[in-house]
């Protein structure tokens, strides 16, 4: 019986194992044809992965689909990190690439993907936090005025947990080690 779970337990764990094949440099170029002027960037994580498809989609014949994430890099500009699609006639024949955002990406690996932006990160972090900041203070203004229609004890309940959670974040961000880390918190 143990020996039987072993057997399944590997054999399903080669199944979600990390694609290595062609299809990766095969998408990654067709993607910088339809960018036509940017680098993209395919990252051999966890997250890259290979379905065999061998279907139709359309009138198109595809083989495999090819997921995983990326990114879009520019010169002295903060890198869009994205999650891609990539459909595949075969392994080495790409015939639809598309970019998807990407939820919950690190700040420091925006501003750490250009050559250009690796050696100084700072003015691009600087960049990130005023947009962030920018959205935040609209998101404030619309709770705000979501909680004052609701009530003087409602807004008296938004203005205290939006206290609790700066200075929650704050705090969090003051723990990390090094100006660069700290300012991408």
């Amino acid at each position: 019986m143990r020996l039987a779970l072993v057997v399944l337990l590997l054999a399903s764990s080669s199944a979600f194992a990390q694609y290595q094949g062609p299809a990766v440099e095969a998408c990654r170029a067709f993607a910088l044809k339809e960018l036509k002027s940017s680098d993209a960037v395919i990252d051999r994580d966890r997250s890259l992965l290979i379905e065999r498809y061998t279907r139709k989609v359309g009138n198109q014949f595809v083989s495999s689909v090819l997921t995983g994430n990326g990114a879009v890099v520019y010169a002295d500009a903060p890198s869009a990190e994205l999650s891609f699609v990539c459909l595949l006639a075969d392994e080495k024949r790409p015939v639809f690439f598309h970019w998807l955002p990407r939820a919950e990406v690190s700040s420091f690996a925006q501003c750490t993907r250009s050559e250009s932006l690796r050696a100084k990160p700072r003015p691009c972090l600087d960049t990130l936090l005023k947009v962030a900041e920018d959205d935040l203070g609209q998101l404030y203004a619309q709770g705000f005025q979501d909680a004052n229609e609701r009530g003087e004890a409602a807004l008296g309940v938004y203005r205290k947990t939006n206290e609790d959670w700066r200075r929650y974040r704050d705090a969090e961000c003051a723990r990390r080690e090094g100006d660069e880390r700290r300012l991408a918190c």
